[in-house]
């Protein structure tokens, strides 16, 4: 019946929808929020053509320094054998890390629709701006950057339209985005150059990323909350929420991010940056809802993580799968942040839509080390979820706890001794008296970034027996 009415009249199967979701409101549903349609550019992930001309050896060299700096070109496309073209477009760079020349020849770019006519009549109608994900560099294979870790080739831009696929399927707030290929044609071209600067049209893979502004509206929010206006997560975001976007980070394997989820947490935050990599949606009640993006330098994206073993212990899981051990690593934090009741909600959800998000990998058109990637996050995210056994593992539930380098109590990490509560421990490798030998996952950040403890990273250690538990959060 709501097919023919969607057939007959869109205008009012969107009333209906508007209804719906209204209704589920009033009831309390708290991840839906009465929203306007996106834009029809992200109602597909087929790949989309498209040809973009500007001066872009001009663009990359001034604006690298210069924020502000932009030039005007002109995109282009085919729609049924028409040639679709607008002009005067305001392009730019965008990004931070990625701006840097030793991170890619070919930055992210941004383009900026003409006032007059914002993409009307065409495949970006109802669009001012919208975001590219560029290919970066032409690196070999899963080469990735020495600095940031970042895979500089044609591969990372579709990787990373998956991830954004993926989250729409398990139902995570986040951007849209969509794959394409893009012709950039050079207006300043400079014979005799790298393939970035090109004198031939230059085709690579690319990711359309919706704007900022329009994701707001699409999930019901009036404005984008400066980042200065937010305090934390359990004062601005609902609970349900905050957890479904700690497990969605985890399921992909991102790191790049930050949520000060209450006044004193340092989680990898600081005091200038309550917010990263995350869009806070004000809403007419005086809260917010999160939208996650930036997954460039995400695990399904890039692979693997070359800082792993400052920050993690292998032998934690008899595979020492990476993959395996940075899943488990913020699956378990949220044990820190969240009570049982809210844990096992955001464990069903995701559960409930496993089979969505395999579809959405099936379905994906990745290159084969890129399936493999995302395989093994989303193999190891289940595996850490789906069973009580496997989620609600041994942790350390004791204040004060210590870490001691051997049975007869030598302490094993003098500047930073505790065991913050909540950290996870492997099940004992040896007994002796009231102690138990164990290999530690940092999962809390403790000893990862200010203060190294190689006996946590590199080695087993012993700690009290009665200070471990499974029951935590308690029930």
């Amino acid at each position: 019946m709501l097919a023919e009415v969607l057939d007959v009249n869109r205008a009012v199967a969107r009333h209906l929808l508007s209804i719906l979701v209204l209704s589920l409101t009033c009831l309390g549903a708290d991840a839906i929020t009465a929203a306007s349609p996106s834009s029809s550019l992200f109602s597909s992930y087929e790949v989309v053509p498209l040809q973009l001309t500007a001066p872009f050896n001009d663009l990359i060299d001034k604006a690298r320094t210069d924020d502000e700096y932009a030039v005007t070109g002109t995109l282009s496309y085919t729609d049924g054998g028409r040639v679709v073209t607008i002009e005067g477009v305001k392009v730019s760079l965008r990004g931070h890390t990625s701006k840097r020349e030793s991170e890619c020849a070919f930055p992210k770019l941004k383009l900026q629709l003409p006032a007059d006519k914002a993409g009307q009549g065409t495949l970006f109608s109802g669009l001012t701006s919208l975001k590219i994900g560029t290919h970066c560099g032409d690196a070999a294979a899963d080469t990735v950057t020495a600095k940031y870790g970042r895979l500089a080739n044609e591969h990372s831009p579709v990787r990373e339209a998956f991830v954004y696929r993926l989250l729409d399927a398990v139902g995570v707030p986040a951007l849209k985005a969509r794959p394409a290929k893009i012709t950039y044609v050079f207006a300043d071209a400079r014979e005799g150059r790298s393939a970035a600067h090109t004198a031939p049209p230059m085709v690579r893979n690319g990711m359309l990323l919706e704007n900022t502004d329009a994701a707001v509206k699409r999930v019901g929010g009036e404005r984008e909350l400066d980042v200065k206006a937010f305090t934390d997560a359990r004062a601005m975001f609902s609970t349900a929420d905050t957890a479904r976007l700690a497990f969605a980070e985890a399921m992909v394997g991102n790191f790049d991010w930050c949520l000060k989820m209450f006044p004193q947490d340092t989680y990898r935050c600081d005091a200038r940056d309550p917010l990263w990599n995350i869009v806070a949606a004000a809403t007419a009640n005086g809260r917010a809802r999160p939208l996650i993006y930036d997954f460039d330098i995400a695990g399904m994206v890039v692979g693997r993580h070359s800082w792993f073993k400052n920050a993690f212990n292998e032998a934690f899981v008899p595979s020492r799968s990476h993959t395996e051990i940075e899943v488990l690593a913020q699956v378990q934090r949220t044990r820190t942040l969240f009570n049982r009741a809210d844990l096992d909600a955001t464990r069903g959800e995701f559960v409930k839509r496993k089979a969505q998000a395999y579809q959405a990998l099936e379905s994906a058109r990745l290159d084969a080390a890129g399936q493999r990637h995302a395989q093994a996050y989303l193999d190891s995210f289940y595996k850490a979820i789906e069973s009580d056994d496997a989620f609600y593992r041994p942790v350390v539930v004791t204040p004060g706890t210590q870490l001691y380098a051997n049975e007869n109590r030598a302490i094993a990490c003098v500047s930073r001794p505790d065991i913050p509560v909540g950290t996870p421990v492997s099940e004992p490798l040896q007994k002796k008296g009231t102690l138990i030998q164990v290999v530690v996952l940092d999962a809390l950040w403790h000893w990862a970034e200010r203060v190294k403890c190689a006996a946590v990273q590199q080695g087993p250690v012993w700690i009290e027996a009665s200070a471990v538990s499974r029951e935590f959060p308690t029930k």
